[in-house]
């Protein structure tokens, strides 16, 4: 099979929650791609037990441009921190609103603290990450990208996950709505949507969701036989980026390993 490299020179990209799992892998790709990385998170260490290093410390060992925003997603203000950060560099030319949480309750029982928080990190931080961007951008003169972390539940219902999967659908329809109004400005928003994917997301140990294949516990099998990991991911976030995705806005990119074809 062939392989795909990309061209990142001289841009600069703001990551968010890109101290773990997904983003992780999305801020090394691009690093590795020529760009400067920003990554904005509330934890500058890496969570997964494989990995010591801050995510912008590796960039820098490695020759590359990088630096860390300490904050909440949840926080407008602090993504603008982010974005201030950006222009160190010459400012944002690929937003990447990744940072999410997930957590587990039932409709009935769910309280609402639990539900604010979950829709305070996915939606408001996506929202205002795309506003802030295309601020700049704007701002800036530049025909930038911005890339939303949704989910395959953006549509796809399971249960215990209503407060959750609403929180991605969201995101699918921030994605379109501000596709349309930033194409204006030749700004282009697109969105990823992994499945099941190998994560600390919401806490939970690496492996944990393959062994839930594994053990037959999701809603339904996956086609190609197992989970997705960050580096399924990352490759699609890189190519919405890029040059090879410039007619191409408004969409979801799923990346599930056929758990939608059924």
């Amino acid at each position: 099979m062939g392989s795909v490299t990309f061209d990142f020179a001289d841009e600069t990209v703001v990551v968010t929650g890109g101290s773990c799992g997904i983003g992780r892998e999305i801020a090394l790709r691009f690093a590795d791609a020529g760009a400067a990385v920003v990554n904005f998170d509330v934890r500058e260490e890496p969570k997964e037990e494989a990995f010591s290093v801050p995510t912008h410390e590796l960039i820098q060992e490695a020759g590359g441009r990088a630096t860390y925003v300490e904050g909440d997603v949840a926080e407008p203000e602090r993504i603008a921190d982010a974005v201030e950060a950006a222009r160190a560099y010459g400012g944002v030319d690929v937003m990447v609103n990744n940072a999410g949480i997930y957590t587990t309750g039932p409709l009935r029982l769910l309280d609402p603290a639990a539900f604010d928080r979950v829709h305070d990190v996915n939606v408001r931080g996506v929202f205002f990450g795309c506003q802030a961007a295309a601020a700049d951008m704007v701002e800036r003169g530049v025909e930038g990208t911005i890339v939303n972390n949704a989910s395959t539940e953006s549509d796809l219902a399971e249960r215990n996950q209503v407060h959750y999967s609403s929180s991605k659908g969201a995101v699918r329809m921030i994605t379109r709505g501000a596709a349309l109004e930033l194409a204006d400005y030749g700004i282009r928003v697109n969105a990823v949507a992994p499945g099941h994917t190998d994560t600390t997301l919401g806490g939970s140990e690496v492996g944990s969701s393959q062994r839930a294949h594994d053990e037959g516990e999701l809603l339904k099998p996956v086609p190609m036989g197992r989970v997705g990991r960050p580096e399924d991911v990352a490759p699609a976030v890189l190519y919405l980026a890029s040059d090879a995705a410039g007619y191409v806005t408004g969409e979801l990119h799923y990346i599930d390993g056929g758990l939608r074809v059924y």
